[in-house]
């Protein structure tokens, strides 16, 4: 089992001609501009496809609500956005569900923030989410660091609107070797890290979205399209956000947060995830969260979302109407 991430590293922004992009996108007539609310139709039903809420300290968290019926709230990974959900959103939109996806504060289309770039700010953002569209009995995944932020989340505001919980190459319980998690990663792979960002954030990006999909594997099938959308989407997370944002998920340790959760959980990894190795995240969860049930997935990498999306969309539509 490898035991290092591959967030070690190998500038100016690139944030003008991408939103230079979506806006050509638009004129084209292809969604890709931020404001835009036109509904969809999924199922013959016609639904608000976008939109944006306000959190305590005035921050806008952008969202996509696709569908009607049971919610499905996902929360996205590190550097992403919820554009890493599209095959889910459609798949369960298709199936009958409401699907929600937001993009973290700094992350895609929501505000980038100076302050605010922590697990419990982020935790406190998908409560502003939940609350001001109203949803109850809620499914809630997490994805990487997202795992973490729905975790914070069910430690700060419970599971009163909640009826399940989804962990997804997740990152808790703590990803930092420390004296009391000795197999935790070194300090050093999230400075390299953080360095990575600063000398070349561009090529940093590329040269990780190999390891993330399993793509330096031998037999990987994984495209060029797949790893040039996960630069376009990290790209566009602001570069102070995703610079604290290692810290966030990286040194938060979520192990009381995971003893308070009381819905049935699913937990799925990959016995060959090369930023969040197995051993020191979901077989510690499966073992501190009282209903939870563990699924690895042999020779799946972190970015499984993509790489399994077909096997993942079975798994969580059984979970969910168990």
């Amino acid at each position: 089992m490898q035991t290092r991430s591959p967030l070690i590293g190998a500038s100016t922004s690139r944030r003008t001609a991408l939103i230079g992009t979506l806006g050509g996108l638009t004129a084209l007539g292809l969604p890709g501009h931020a404001n835009a609310t036109s509904p969809i139709s999924i199922g013959g039903k016609e639904a608000n496809s976008r939109g944006s809420i306000a959190t305590k300290d005035g921050a806008r968290i952008f969202y996509k609500d696709w569908g009607s019926g049971t919610p499905v709230l996902f929360s996205h990974g590190w550097p992403l956005s919820a554009d890493a959900w599209d095959d889910q959103l459609l798949f369960f939109a298709s199936q009958g569900f409401r699907a929600i996806a937001h993009d973290r504060r700094g992350h895609g289309r929501s505000d980038q923030t100076t302050n605010g770039n922590d697990m419990d700010t982020y935790g406190d953002d998908l409560s502003a989410v939940i609350e001001q569209l109203d949803l109850r009995d809620v499914v809630l995944v997490g994805h990487s660091s997202g795992g973490g932020e729905v975790v914070r989340y069910v430690s700060r505001h419970g599971t009163k609107r909640l009826a399940k919980l989804v962990l997804i190459s997740a990152v808790p319980p703590l990803m930092l070797k420390t004296p009391a998690n000795p197999g935790g990663l070194p300090i050093k792979v999230f400075d390299d890290t953080r360095a990575g960002l600063l000398q070349d954030r561009t090529q940093f990006y590329k040269d990780i979205s190999a390891p993330f999909y399993g793509a330096n594997r031998v037999g990987s099938k994984v495209s060029v399209g797949v790893r040039d959308a996960f630069w376009l989407m990290s790209m566009q997370c602001g570069l102070k956000n995703a610079y604290d944002c290692v810290k966030a998920f990286s040194e938060t340790d979520f192990s009381e947060d995971l003893k308070k959760i009381d819905i049935p959980t699913l937990i799925v990894h990959g016995d060959d995830d090369q930023f969040v190795p197995i051993d020191n995240t979901a077989l510690l969860t499966s073992k501190l969260v009282k209903r939870a049930t563990l699924k690895v997935y042999p020779g799946a990498p972190h970015g499984l979302t993509v790489t399994h999306k077909d096997r993942l969309n079975i798994d969580l539509l059984a979970f969910i109407n168990a």
